[in-house]
């Protein structure tokens, strides 16, 4: 067996993550700071491996595969190799000695029991993915001298040994937890109670009954009292968790790959009095599980401070400790047994990436951290969740709220009522003509977030902000309500109430996460404003990015929206996107059909008045900015008729048989259009399409209120040097035209360059760029014709190459280094051989995507080009690999 298969905590430190875990390598970190933790040890990632390949398990597990989950799901076809069972009982006996106490049954009534948490713990967080189980070690043999160990707590000491029966049942033995729920349920139910704290102690132990019998039932196997067995079954849960659905899920959703799997740490531990996630909130007499699960609703933090004022105290001063030494606002939880502190995990919060700015700038201004680690602790891929819409104080005192939860995650969300995960994934279907989904729950659990994923926001009855619902949301940018007492669910009826007001599934409703506020109906929604925190960030990346970040805008408001968001230029202006609204789509289609020239003429003069219209907004807006135009790119048959209607509306306005329509539409359509007559194909087949655009640029140029227009013009989809030459003759020859006749020629300043997206373009690079003023890679086409995948038909087929690792990611979304990437440094290389200062662009959606701009910034790029609410993304990730490379 690897030798560094198990560690005491003792023994590692926070950069050892791949190995011990995120949770086991900041246990070892707070050991090191002096800061008090339970002992224990940690079963390292490496023995997960071990485990898989004993049993035979392949880590790219189906989740379409019943019969492979169900065989998962059944511990007894599980085993531990021997070499773990050998040294987890050494190291179990290493416990023993440092705590003590024995594990197991006891024979002297003097001794003390000896309870463990067996808990995962992947090098990345993964909260509520996997599974944990608590007050491991208890059994009917030892509850008498456990509860002398308590100082006659029996209440207590039941009520932990019924809740390691209903979490054992759950996580190691598979017995669903509401079956549990019930028998507490039908307790309090009995005597009329609502809370589980009010519960008597012979109810506890009906209940503690209760559960074995589910469990029997169940499973046709007794809840173990060997707590030799107890530990290695939940050990095994705990590997097998790693590969259950919903963690699957959720690294899928965060494109988290190249893990070995999850650590196992075991720790002494003492049935809590209360366990904190240190987001601001406690329970008393109860564990990890009712703090996250959203069952129970908790108390504030500031409330442990009138009952335990020194643990308070000292939680504060190791709070602060930890932050200063991590930099950076910390996730921590703690229990506290007859008034002693001990912390049990701390890890970098998961917060909103307002929360984020805002914790950063204020550390910046503490001189905890400089301007570079403000910008290099960001994650740059959620700064989008800054740019959603929000409720206005105005728009709020309009409406009268019909409840109040706790505001749990930012944002607002309008949209139908959805009370299951599987409702709101088959409402989403129709998000398109019906809006939008907000799941409303009693509370949520991780089985939930396929459902959650595609919600616009969730409100929930249970649960505070530490619950599982309030943590996905804040993770995502979705708005979060939660812990609303107000809000009934009948999931069975798919009804609920609010303050005793009906809704049905598909009823709209708007809730706020920034005030809890819950309205019934759809509230006006506001744009948000980008000052305070972020506008000081983004300021301060401009200091340290050397790549600049354009925008892909077609229109003025998208221009304008560019702008706002710190756009340099228009890398991408698609001139095809200004033929499609409904005015404009007749003379496009009455061009394409002409059957003679004048009609062509007349045609083409007019879609010159639209883009020269289009093309002179786009020039005011971006004054003296770069504005980057891609001529006529799709192939021709995209903006034809197929509805009868339209081809005969089509055939009276150029005077034609409808016959003779049909017969055109017909001549247009390819088999394989994304490779045939398109890009540069058609300005070379069809030059006076070239001409049109060129003329209606320089017209607008001219037109302009801007005192200087940079403009560059971009030929689409080349992959020889003949037809830059081809189309830029023509280029030119316009702007001499027209030019040359205006006494304003000098404020126009123009470039032709081409697209880099066809590998033979890449190639010949070094060839075309003694013709070429610029390079632009699309890196869309380039994906496509690299892979020889079809964009539209891919995600057929990528979701199951991604799951069986024969590709990491979908690279359509994230782009391909290995292959795609060689191509771009490749044609970034030759090219500048020509051209030493060439400019290099991309404008594919790459352009906004993390990982991406930053392998392209270590290609040498100019610029990098994306819609405008990726921008700031662009930005950040620019400048952190700006930042990472003069390390």
């Amino acid at each position: 067996m690897d030798p560094q298969s198990k560690q005491n905590l003792t023994e590692g430190n926070r950069n050892m993550k791949e190995l011990l875990g995120g949770k086991g390598a900041g246990l070892a970190e707070m050991v090191n700071l002096g800061v008090p933790v339970p002992p224990g040890f940690t079963i390292c990632t490496e023995a997960n491996v071990l485990f898989n390949k004993h049993n035979n398990y392949a880590s790219n597990i189906d989740l379409d595969d019943e019969e492979e989950m169900a065989q998962r799901n059944v511990s007894s076809k599980n085993q531990l190799p021997e070499q773990i069972v050998s040294e987890v009982n050494e190291y179990l006996a290493r416990l023993e000695k440092v705590t003590n106490k024995k594990f197991g049954s006891l024979q002297n009534e003097n001794e003390k029991v000896l309870l463990v948490s067996v808990r995962s713990g992947a090098a990345v967080s993964m909260p509520g993915m996997m599974d944990t189980i608590l007050n491991l070690g208890l059994c009917d043999d030892n509850l008498p001298i456990m509860i002398k160990n308590f100082g006659g707590n029996e209440r207590f000491v039941w009520d932990s040994y019924r809740n390691l029966i209903q979490i054992y049942g759950d996580v190691v033995m598979g017995v669903k937890y509401e079956h549990f729920e019930e028998n507490v349920k039908k307790q309090k139910q009995q005597r009329g109670i609502s809370l589980d704290i009010d519960l008597t102690l012979e109810e506890i132990k009906e209940i503690v009954e209760d559960h074995k019998k589910t469990i029997l039932e169940k499973t046709g196997e007794p809840f173990p009292q060997d707590t030799k067995q107890q530990l290695f079954k939940a050990i095994i849960a705990v590997f097998k968790s790693w590969t259950n659905a919903r963690a699957i899920h959720y690294r899928r959703i965060h494109n988290i790959r190249n893990l070995k799997g999850t650590a196992v740490n075991i720790q002494s531990m003492k049935p809590s009095d209360g366990e904190n996630k240190f987001y601001g909130e406690y329970l008393r007499q109860a564990q990890g599980e009712d703090v996250v699960s959203g069952v129970r609703t908790p108390e504030r933090i500031e409330e442990l401070g009138n009952s335990f004022p020194e643990c308070y105290k000292q939680l504060l001063d190791i709070s602060n400790k930890l932050e200063r030494h991590f930099k950076d606002i910390q996730d921590m939880e703690f229990t506290i047994e007859e008034g002693v502190l001990y912390m049990l995990q701390c890890r970098n919060g998961k917060k909103a990436v307002k929360a984020a700015l805002k914790i950063y700038c204020d550390m910046l201004d503490e001189g905890l951290i400089t301007e570079k680690e403000v910008i290099l602790k960001l994650d740059a891929s959620q700064l989008d969740q800054l740019l959603h819409r929000y409720l206005s104080e105005k728009e709020i005192s309009k409406h009268e709220p019909l409840a109040c939860g706790l505001a749990a995650s930012p944002g607002c969300a309008v949209g139908r009522i959805a009370f299951s995960s599987e409702s709101a994934i088959e409402m989403a279907k129709e998000r398109k003509t019906k809006g939008p989904v907000v799941l409303v729950r009693t509370d949520t659990s991780p089985e939930d977030l396929a459902g959650m994923q595609i919600s616009q926001g969730f409100f929930t009855t249970n649960g505070g902000i530490t619950s599982h619902a309030a943590v996905v949301a804040r993770q995502n940018g979705k708005c979060c309500v939660s812990g609303c007492s107000a809000l009934i669910v009948n999931e069975h009826e798919k009804t609920c109430t609010i303050n005793g007001v009906e809704f049905k599934e598909g009823d709209i409703i708007t809730i706020d996460g920034s005030t809890g506020l819950i309205f019934a109906g759809a509230l006006e929604t506001s744009e948000p404003s980008l000052s305070g925190d972020f506008a000081r960030v983004m300021e301060i990346e401009k200091r340290y990015r050397t790549m600049g970040v354009y925008a892909n805008a077609d229109t003025v408001t998208d221009a304008t929206k560019a702008i706002e968001f710190g756009a340099e230029g228009i890398g991408l202006c698609r001139t095809e996107h200004m033929f499609f609204e409904k005015t404009r789509i007749l003379d496009m289609r009455r061009m394409i059909v002409a059957t003679n020239e004048k009609q062509r003429t007349e045609a083409l003069q007019k879609l010159k008045e639209y883009q020269r219209n289009d093309f002179k907004g786009l020039f005011d807006v971006m004054g003296d900015r770069k504005v980057t135009i891609r001529l006529l790119d799709p192939p021709l048959h995209e903006f034809l008729p197929h509805e009868d209607h339209e081809v005969e509306e089509l055939a009276k306005r150029v005077g034609e048989d409808k016959s003779v329509v049909l017969r055109k539409i017909e001549e247009l359509s390819e088999k394989n259009p994304m490779l045939g007559h398109r890009g540069c194909r058609l300005g070379i087949t069809l030059p006076k399409i070239t001409q049109m655009q060129a003329e209606a640029i320089f017209e607008a140029a001219l037109a302009s209120q801007s005192p200087c227009v940079h403009v560059e013009i971009m030929v689409p989809l080349i992959s020889s040097i003949q037809e830059l030459k081809h189309q830029k003759e023509i280029i030119e020859k316009v702007a001499l035209k027209i030019l040359s006749h205006s006494t304003s020629h000098d404020k126009v300043k123009f470039r032709v360059g081409c697209m880099i997206e066809t590998p033979r373009a890449a190639l010949l690079a070094d060839e075309i760029a003694t013709v070429s003023d610029f390079f632009s890679v699309g890196s869309n086409d380039l994906t496509q014709m690299t892979f020889g995948f079809s964009r539209d038909d891919a995600e057929k087929f990528l979701k199951d190459y991604i799951d069986m690792e024969l590709s990491q990611n979908d690279p359509f979304q994230i782009l391909d280094q290995d292959g795609v990437g060689k191509l771009i440094k490749m044609a970034v290389e030759k090219g500048r051989s020509v051209k030493p200062n060439l400019n290099v662009g991309l404008c594919g959606e790459h352009g906004g995507e993390t990982q991406s701009v930053q392998f392209l910034h270590t290609c040498g790029l100019t610029y990098v080009s994306c819609s405008p609410y990726r921008i700031p993304i662009a930005r950040i990730a620019a400048a952190q690999q700006s930042i990472l490379s003069k390390k």
